[in-house]
């Protein structure tokens, strides 16, 4: 498993994109899906919504059980990916392309996100 060197990562397995006008792109990792099993619904937070570092922000089911999707920063949600709603296989499949999950204003971003080798050492692979 390869973790995209240029995306920052938290310890609940998402990964976030450098911010582009202040707006920055969040998915979960590839061991997260492969985890996860097969995911078949989205629940993801909609536009407008306030997210907070670390907390609960909408959820992944799979075939193996339902996981929470927390934030990996604070910000206001500026578009979630209805590609992944639609076809939740693409978080599966695209962790890191296609099925990205939201993306967020920042307005704090946590000291404690991973670099893509400290996010391998962490997780394992």
């Amino acid at each position: 498993m390869s973790n995209p060197q240029q995306l920052r990562y938290s310890k609940e397995h998402e990964w976030l994109s450098a911010a582009e006008d202040g707006v920055a792109t969040v998915g979960i990792t590839e061991f997260a899906a492969n985890a996860l099993g097969d995911v078949v619904y989205a629940q993801l937070p909609e536009a407008g919504t306030t997210v907070t570092a670390g907390e609960t922000c909408g959820e992944l089911e799979s075939t193996k059980s339902v996981s929470d999707l927390y934030s990996p920063v604070s910000g206001e949600v500026t578009e979630f990916n209805q590609d992944v709603v639609d076809d939740p296989s693409l978080v599966n499949s695209e962790p890191f392309t296609g099925g990205w999950l939201f993306k967020v204003r920042v307005t704090e971003e946590p000291a404690d996100l991973l670099s893509a080798a400290e996010y391998a050492e962490f997780s394992g692979n």
